[in-house]
């Protein structure tokens, strides 16, 4: 019989330390500014996201997500962002990249105020600089989705697409 809940939640997405959190609806949408306070003329910059079920999420009294006891029991493929989707140099010399995060990047079933098969979709960014060995950092965001009207209630588990991960 296979197990699931192969990783913790901060193994997964690389650590507490490395990773904003935030609640939000699949409709929301939002463009970050970057200032990297120098020339970026030879940087690239990349931008993708995948959405991971975890099995239990607890809140504190604040309505902060504790992933203490979380596993991320499957996800949905990963998505390049590209086009309009991707980061946008807007100045080079100066150093500033705008960065979108498009609404619908989860588009399947949610429960109300879920704490459990909870979805949360890791949006990553990441750039190259110019220098030999080039450096390569990321930023990762986890956006824990939050039913909304116009979303079908449901297990997100049993969407199309969903992958289980299991130990052989």
């Amino acid at each position: 019989m296979a197990n699931t809940g192969v990783l913790r939640l901060n193994e997964y997405i690389g650590g507490p330390d490395q990773i904003k959190c935030e609640q939000i609806f699949p409709s929301n949408q939002k463009t970050l500014l970057y200032d990297f306070n120098q020339d970026i003329t030879s940087w690239t910059f990349e931008a993708d996201y995948q959405a991971i079920v975890v099995d239990t999420v607890q809140f504190s009294r604040r309505g902060e997500p504790n992933f203490s006891n979380s596993k991320v029991i499957g996800s949905f493929a990963k998505v390049d962002l590209t086009g309009d989707d991707a980061p946008d140099v807007v100045s080079a010399s100066d150093g500033t990249v705008k960065v979108y995060v498009p609404a619908g990047m989860y588009t399947g079933a949610l429960v109300p105020d879920a704490r459990k098969n909870v979805v949360i979709v890791v949006y990553s960014l990441t750039w190259s600089d110019d220098s030999t060995p080039a450096q390569i950092n990321s930023h990762r965001f986890a956006f824990i989705q939050n039913w909304e009207p116009d979303v079908t209630i449901g297990d997100p588990t049993e969407e199309a697409g969903y992958t289980a991960f299991t130990l052989a």
